[in-house]
């Protein structure tokens, strides 16, 4: 009876080749098994799995991770395939990698894990945010037409790429649909800003973030002042105040991408805004 229920498990299983967070398939793994299968609960994953169902709480509401040594107790009560059981291991791992160079050396294990028929656009995505150019290349398609001139398309970014990295960034924005080959040949963008929005927090978008603050600090020898504007300020704020501080920064780079598409999308030159806000001191606990 026990390995019936089981068994059925797996008519209702979700791909798990479209999450990058196994805490989030795992909630939504027994979200959707809740729905069918009234004898699924926390007490039932953990007397499978060898843990207690509040742990298991905890580790769907993304608060714990399980245990390296629990990986392949819950891959058969999941009743996961070979593939699939490889991806769920890759993904705890990643979770909990404490280094950039582990959750990088993880990341691309993930690839070499996922089919490629199953690889969603949110892993492309991150794929996006991996190089810096990425985005510069389709800003730059964005401005000045472009029809397969990789060495010419190099040349425009600043500082300047190989006509293979040129090449490579063009083929992925085709591959994720934010640029499209016109029946001339020409390549145009086919939407107007791209963002990770206000939730997605990831270590790629963080590298890429580390990317970009260090072209801001070469540009001051790059690039004369007429140029650039870097300037900075220090404060003392009460941390209370810093939810309305990050409003207003998100609200001045809602306006100034207004104002750059109001006047006109072909032509110019493409430029990159970091705005950056951070503590320069420990918090005061005292009053607090």
């Amino acid at each position: 009876m026990r390995q019936a229920k089981i068994d059925t498990l797996r008519r209702f299983m979700v791909n798990i080749f479209t999450y990058l967070d196994y805490r989030d398939f795992l909630r939504d793994y027994y979200l959707d098994k809740k729905k069918n299968s009234p004898f699924f609960s926390y007490r039932f994953i953990g007397n499978h799995v060898d843990m207690d169902s509040s742990f298991i709480v905890k580790v769907l509401h993304g608060d714990r991770h399980i245990a390296i040594k629990k990986i392949n107790l819950f891959a058969k009560l999941l009743k996961l395939s070979k593939d699939e059981a490889a991806y769920f291991e890759m993904l705890v791992y990643f979770a909990k990698a404490k280094t950039d160079q582990q959750r990088k050396l993880f990341f691309d294990k993930l690839f070499t894990c996922s089919p490629v028929s199953a690889r969603k656009l949110d892993i492309g995505q991150y794929e996006f945010f991996r190089k810096w150019y990425y985005s510069a290349v389709w800003s730059i398609i964005n401005c000045i037409p472009f029809a397969g001139d990789y060495r010419s398309l190099a040349a425009q970014c600043m500082p300047a790429i190989s006509p293979n990295e040129a090449k490579r960034a063009v083929n992925l924005l085709e591959s994720l649909g934010v640029i499209a080959r016109e029946n001339d040949g020409r390549y145009h963008t086919t939407t107007t800003n791209l963002t990770t929005g206000q939730n997605w927090h990831s270590f790629v978008v963080e590298n890429y973030q580390r990317e970009m603050i260090r072209l801001a600090g070469e540009a001051i020898q790059r690039f004369p002042k007429q140029e650039r504007e870097i300037s900075t300020v220090t404060m003392c704020v009460d941390e209370k105040t810093m939810p309305e501080i990050q409003a207003y920064v998100q609200q001045f780079r809602t306006s100034l991408i207004k104002l750059a598409n109001s006047r006109g999308e072909n032509g110019g030159r493409v430029f990159q805004l970091n705005i950056q806000v951070f503590p320069l001191s420990a918090p005061d606990r005292e009053n607090s």
